[in-house]
Protein backbone atom coordinates (compact mmCIF):
# COMPACT_ATOMS: atom_id res chain seq x y z
CA UNK A 1 0.00 0.00 0.00
CA UNK A 2 1.40 3.68 -0.75
CA UNK A 3 1.94 6.02 1.44
CA UNK A 4 -0.88 7.95 -0.05
CA UNK A 5 -3.54 5.48 0.49
CA UNK A 6 -1.86 4.36 3.85
CA UNK A 7 -2.55 8.24 4.84
CA UNK A 8 -6.46 8.57 2.96
CA UNK A 9 -7.60 5.07 4.89
CA UNK A 10 -7.01 7.05 8.13
CA UNK A 11 -9.25 10.10 6.78
CA UNK A 12 -12.77 8.85 7.52
CA UNK A 13 -12.28 7.50 10.48
CA UNK A 14 -15.13 7.96 13.30
CA UNK A 15 -12.98 7.71 15.90
CA UNK A 16 -8.98 6.60 16.78
CA UNK A 17 -6.88 4.38 18.10
CA UNK A 18 -3.81 4.41 20.10
CA UNK A 19 -3.02 1.70 16.89
CA UNK A 20 -3.73 4.55 14.40
CA UNK A 21 -1.45 7.19 16.23
CA UNK A 22 0.92 4.57 15.58
CA UNK A 23 0.21 4.59 12.18
CA UNK A 24 0.05 8.08 11.78
CA UNK A 25 3.44 8.36 13.42
CA UNK A 26 4.97 5.74 10.91
CA UNK A 27 3.89 7.31 8.04
CA UNK A 28 4.75 10.93 8.42
CA UNK A 29 8.01 9.50 9.20
CA UNK A 30 8.01 7.17 5.40
CA UNK A 31 9.80 8.78 2.61
CA UNK A 32 7.45 10.63 1.21
CA UNK A 33 6.01 11.18 4.67
CA UNK A 34 6.94 14.60 6.61
CA UNK A 35 10.13 16.95 6.13
CA UNK A 36 9.77 17.73 9.20
CA UNK A 37 8.92 14.39 11.19
CA UNK A 38 11.72 12.55 9.14
CA UNK A 39 14.70 14.69 10.17
CA UNK A 40 14.15 14.67 13.93
CA UNK A 41 16.02 12.48 16.40
CA UNK A 42 16.10 11.52 20.69
CA UNK A 43 17.89 15.06 20.97
CA UNK A 44 16.17 16.77 18.68
CA UNK A 45 12.84 17.22 19.78
CA UNK A 46 14.17 16.05 24.03
CA UNK A 47 13.05 19.64 24.89
CA UNK A 48 9.81 19.80 22.91
CA UNK A 49 9.05 16.55 25.66
CA UNK A 50 9.79 18.32 28.21
CA UNK A 51 7.25 21.65 27.21
CA UNK A 52 4.67 19.54 26.62
CA UNK A 53 5.01 17.31 30.21
CA UNK A 54 5.13 21.14 31.93
CA UNK A 55 1.63 22.11 29.84
CA UNK A 56 0.30 18.69 31.22
CA UNK A 57 0.93 19.76 34.83
CA UNK A 58 -0.38 23.49 33.72
CA UNK A 59 -3.95 21.84 33.02
CA UNK A 60 -3.62 19.81 36.04
CA UNK A 61 -3.14 22.93 38.20
CA UNK A 62 -6.07 24.91 36.09
CA UNK A 63 -8.59 21.84 37.11
CA UNK A 64 -9.34 21.86 33.37
CA UNK A 65 -10.40 18.58 31.83
CA UNK A 66 -10.12 19.55 28.05
CA UNK A 67 -6.59 21.14 28.25
CA UNK A 68 -6.04 18.41 30.25
CA UNK A 69 -6.89 15.87 27.61
CA UNK A 70 -5.32 17.51 24.80
CA UNK A 71 -1.88 17.82 26.93
CA UNK A 72 -1.86 14.08 27.46
CA UNK A 73 -2.02 13.49 23.63
CA UNK A 74 0.93 15.77 23.27
CA UNK A 75 2.70 14.23 25.93
CA UNK A 76 2.17 10.38 24.25
CA UNK A 77 2.56 11.66 20.80
CA UNK A 78 6.14 12.49 22.38
CA UNK A 79 6.30 8.74 23.63
CA UNK A 80 5.49 7.05 20.68
CA UNK A 81 7.72 9.72 18.74
CA UNK A 82 10.64 8.81 20.32
CA UNK A 83 9.58 4.83 20.43
CA UNK A 84 9.14 5.10 16.50
CA UNK A 85 12.75 6.58 16.18
CA UNK A 86 14.27 3.72 18.54
CA UNK A 87 12.17 1.42 16.57
CA UNK A 88 13.86 2.66 13.22
CA UNK A 89 17.36 2.19 14.85
CA UNK A 90 16.66 -1.26 15.90
CA UNK A 91 16.73 -0.91 19.30
CA UNK A 92 13.04 -0.65 20.74
CA UNK A 93 9.86 -0.55 19.81
CA UNK A 94 6.46 0.72 21.43
CA UNK A 95 4.92 -2.33 22.42
CA UNK A 96 8.19 -2.86 24.31
CA UNK A 97 8.03 -0.17 26.07
CA UNK A 98 4.19 -0.91 27.24
CA UNK A 99 5.47 -4.36 28.00
CA UNK A 100 8.36 -3.50 30.50
CA UNK A 101 5.87 -0.98 32.31
CA UNK A 102 3.45 -3.51 32.72
CA UNK A 103 6.13 -5.73 34.00
CA UNK A 104 7.18 -3.16 35.74
CA UNK A 105 3.54 -2.69 37.90
CA UNK A 106 3.19 -6.27 38.37
CA UNK A 107 6.37 -6.56 40.19
CA UNK A 108 6.57 -3.27 42.52
CA UNK A 109 2.79 -3.89 43.32
CA UNK A 110 3.30 -7.37 45.27
CA UNK A 111 -0.05 -6.81 47.65
CA UNK A 112 -2.16 -6.50 44.44
CA UNK A 113 -0.23 -9.32 42.00
CA UNK A 114 1.47 -11.75 44.64
CA UNK A 115 5.36 -11.98 45.44
CA UNK A 116 7.39 -13.26 42.43
CA UNK A 117 10.84 -14.45 42.12
CA UNK A 118 11.81 -10.40 41.35
CA UNK A 119 10.19 -9.37 44.50
CA UNK A 120 10.44 -11.58 47.04
CA UNK A 121 13.28 -10.60 48.51
CA UNK A 122 12.78 -6.97 48.90
CA UNK A 123 8.90 -7.29 50.30
CA UNK A 124 8.44 -7.32 54.24
CA UNK A 125 5.77 -9.31 55.25
CA UNK A 126 4.03 -11.93 53.20
CA UNK A 127 0.23 -13.66 53.22
CA UNK A 128 -1.16 -16.13 50.82
CA UNK A 129 1.53 -15.13 48.72
CA UNK A 130 0.75 -11.75 48.45
CA UNK A 131 2.82 -9.13 50.66
CA UNK A 132 1.43 -7.24 53.63
CA UNK A 133 0.62 -3.43 52.37
CA UNK A 134 -2.72 -2.30 54.20
CA UNK A 135 -1.55 1.76 53.92
CA UNK A 136 0.07 3.64 51.35
CA UNK A 137 3.29 4.14 53.20
CA UNK A 138 3.84 0.37 53.27
CA UNK A 139 2.99 0.47 49.40
CA UNK A 140 5.77 3.20 48.94
CA UNK A 141 7.95 1.42 51.70
CA UNK A 142 7.84 -1.67 49.26
CA UNK A 143 7.79 -0.11 46.41
CA UNK A 144 11.33 1.82 47.41
CA UNK A 145 12.72 -1.52 48.30
CA UNK A 146 11.85 -3.42 44.80
CA UNK A 147 13.19 -0.56 43.03
CA UNK A 148 16.41 -1.18 44.96
CA UNK A 149 16.69 -4.62 43.99
CA UNK A 150 15.98 -4.45 40.81
CA UNK A 151 18.19 -1.51 39.96
CA UNK A 152 20.95 -3.13 41.97
CA UNK A 153 21.10 -0.07 44.18
CA UNK A 154 22.52 -1.71 47.18
CA UNK A 155 23.80 1.02 49.16
CA UNK A 156 22.88 4.69 49.75
CA UNK A 157 25.33 6.53 47.32
CA UNK A 158 23.74 4.13 44.49
CA UNK A 159 20.36 5.06 45.05
CA UNK A 160 20.94 8.37 45.20
CA UNK A 161 22.82 8.55 41.80
CA UNK A 162 19.74 6.54 40.35
CA UNK A 163 18.10 10.16 41.18
CA UNK A 164 18.08 12.01 37.50
CA UNK A 165 20.01 14.71 36.77
CA UNK A 166 17.64 16.39 34.32
CA UNK A 167 15.58 17.14 36.94
CA UNK A 168 15.47 20.49 37.96
CA UNK A 169 17.96 21.45 40.42
CA UNK A 170 15.49 22.22 43.43
CA UNK A 171 13.47 18.91 42.59
CA UNK A 172 16.52 17.17 42.64
CA UNK A 173 17.56 18.44 46.11
CA UNK A 174 14.12 17.15 47.72
CA UNK A 175 14.41 13.95 46.44
CA UNK A 176 18.17 13.36 47.18
CA UNK A 177 17.66 14.72 50.62
CA UNK A 178 14.66 13.32 51.21
CA UNK A 179 16.17 9.63 50.30
CA UNK A 180 19.05 10.56 52.43
CA UNK A 181 16.88 11.68 55.54
CA UNK A 182 14.96 8.26 55.12
CA UNK A 183 18.28 6.58 56.43
CA UNK A 184 19.07 8.71 59.19
CA UNK A 185 22.17 9.68 57.58
CA UNK A 186 21.26 12.96 56.86
CA UNK A 187 19.66 15.78 58.70
CA UNK A 188 19.45 19.70 57.48
CA UNK A 189 21.76 21.85 59.11
CA UNK A 190 19.41 24.97 58.67
CA UNK A 191 15.98 25.63 59.81
CA UNK A 192 14.78 29.33 59.24
CA UNK A 193 14.25 31.04 62.39
CA UNK A 194 10.54 31.17 63.74
CA UNK A 195 9.52 28.25 61.75
CA UNK A 196 8.80 26.19 64.89
CA UNK A 197 4.96 25.90 65.52
CA UNK A 198 4.17 27.26 62.41
CA UNK A 199 1.18 25.90 60.46
CA UNK A 200 1.39 24.67 56.35
CA UNK A 201 0.37 27.02 55.03
CA UNK A 202 2.56 29.42 56.68
CA UNK A 203 5.47 27.16 56.34
CA UNK A 204 4.80 27.19 52.58
CA UNK A 205 4.84 30.95 52.49
CA UNK A 206 7.98 30.92 54.51
CA UNK A 207 10.36 28.90 52.61
CA UNK A 208 9.17 30.38 49.21
CA UNK A 209 9.94 33.93 50.19
CA UNK A 210 13.61 32.22 51.45
CA UNK A 211 13.94 30.45 47.94
CA UNK A 212 13.01 33.33 45.98
CA UNK A 213 15.27 35.79 48.08
CA UNK A 214 18.40 33.07 47.83
CA UNK A 215 18.04 32.75 44.20
CA UNK A 216 17.35 36.59 44.03
CA UNK A 217 20.57 37.13 45.72
CA UNK A 218 22.69 34.74 43.62
CA UNK A 219 21.44 36.46 40.46
CA UNK A 220 22.66 39.70 42.76
CA UNK A 221 26.02 38.49 42.93
CA UNK A 222 26.62 36.61 39.25
CA UNK A 223 25.55 33.36 40.35
CA UNK A 224 23.22 30.66 38.35
CA UNK A 225 21.17 29.39 41.09
CA UNK A 226 20.19 26.36 39.08
CA UNK A 227 23.49 25.91 38.36
CA UNK A 228 24.78 26.48 41.85
CA UNK A 229 21.82 23.93 43.37
CA UNK A 230 22.87 21.31 40.57
CA UNK A 231 26.47 21.60 42.05
CA UNK A 232 25.66 21.47 45.37
CA UNK A 233 23.84 18.37 45.04
CA UNK A 234 26.66 16.44 43.18
CA UNK A 235 28.90 17.21 45.95
CA UNK A 236 26.05 15.95 48.34
CA UNK A 237 26.16 12.60 46.18
CA UNK A 238 29.94 12.59 47.07
CA UNK A 239 29.87 12.47 50.83
CA UNK A 240 28.13 8.92 50.74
Amino acid sequence: MSISEKAAALLDKERYTTEDLLEIMAILRMPGGCPWDIEQTHESIRNNFIEEVYEAVEAIDKRDPAMLREELGDVLLQVIFHARIAEEAGEFSYSDVVDEICRKLIVRHPHVFGVTSENESAVGEVRDGAAVAETAEAVIKNWDAIKRQTKDQSTLREELDGVSRALPALMRAAKLAGKAMKTGKYSPKYSPEGCEGKDEGKLHELYGELLFELAASAKKHGVDPEQALYDACERFIRKF
